[in-house]
């Protein structure tokens, strides 16, 4: 296989949204058919790009994305709050000497990335960049070709051992050193039959002493029902549904560390001076991290 250029950085900048989805397929997985692409399925992470106001989706994305906004007008400035409560974690957690991170769901690309955030505090963080899109992996690996010590594969969170297993994770991330683990806006694709919480608890095993693990999550407390079951009926038809969980289970995710103040808030209300408007999705996040007192898993 060969290696993304700078070239192919550059262009890889090119938005998906100029280009047919077979163009941009060929572009980005070197003319090889990629399983798994169908631009007419909605996709998550291509909807949440629409969200953020990027050209990196499709007609079948934005349709998707307008019937959300529709019921959530407020739905930008959520995906808006939610993408800074990623770069206030990230923060934090460099500025509490955490140079390694894994970003799980990562999604396509959006300034300022993991990576840029954690490096200008660390200039050598070492960051992993985790998707099951097919084409958001091919994206973010030719924009991440001049970026040393880090690198993005394409991995479910369903099977983490199969994640934790590869090449290029063992290479980027030594586990024996804390990491700032984050699961940010992604656990809400998973059914419970998916055992999310397992999943979770595979990757907090793995985290050495001073790790920090990260969770947003969409709630069903403080969403009106029937926001949750519009919001529910547009993500059945994209490629992975939308599940609302209460504050107990979203909190379980962090098994036994110890939440970091505020704890588990409103993504617009951590650790920012910034408040979001009140609006009908409720949306939390917390960071919890692996002391010595936790009681792991």
């Amino acid at each position: 296989m060969n290696t993304p250029t700078a070239g192919d950085a550059l262009a890889a900048q090119a938005s998906i949204g100029e280009q047919s989805a077979p163009d941009f397929a060929a572009k980005h997985s070197g003319g090889v058919a990629v399983p798994g692409f169908d631009p007419s399925v909605p996709s998550p992470a291509r909807m949440y790009d629409y969200y953020l106001g990027g050209k990196d989706n499709f007609p079948a994305d934005r349709e998707a994305a307008e019937q959300a906004l529709s019921v959530v007008p407020f739905g930008r400035q959520v995906a808006r709050a939610n993408r800074q409560f990623l770069v206030n974690v990230v923060t934090f957690m460099a500025r509490g000497g955490i140079s390694q991170f894994i970003d799980l769901g990562t999604g396509l690309p959006t300034s300022p990335n993991v990576h840029e955030v954690a490096r200008s505090i660390h200039p050598h963080a070492r960051v992993l960049y985790v998707d099951n899109d097919p084409m958001v992996c091919s994206h973010a690996r030719a924009l991440l070709a001049t970026n040393d010590g880090v690198a993005a594969i394409q991995g479910d969170i369903r099977t983490p051992q199969s994640i934790l297993n590869d090449p290029l994770t063992r290479t980027t991330i030594d586990f024996t050193r804390p990491v700032g683990v984050l699961f940010v806006a992604v656990l809400h694709f998973l059914n419970d039959d998916d055992q999310p919480w397992e999943q979770v608890a595979t990757f907090r095993r793995r985290m050495a002493i001073g790790s920090m693990l990260a969770v947003s999550h969409i709630t069903s407390e403080g969403t009106l029902p029937d926001v949750q079951a519009a919001i529910q009926d547009v993500y059945d038809a994209a490629s992975a549904p939308a599940v609302f969980r209460t504050r107990q289970g979203i909190e379980s995710f962090f098994g036994g560390l110890d939440l970091v103040e505020p704890g588990l808030v409103e993504v617009g209300a951590w650790r920012s001076l910034r408040r979001s408007p009140p609006a009908p999705l409720g949306f939390l996040g917390g960071v919890a991290g692996n002391t010595p007192s936790c009681g792991q898993p």
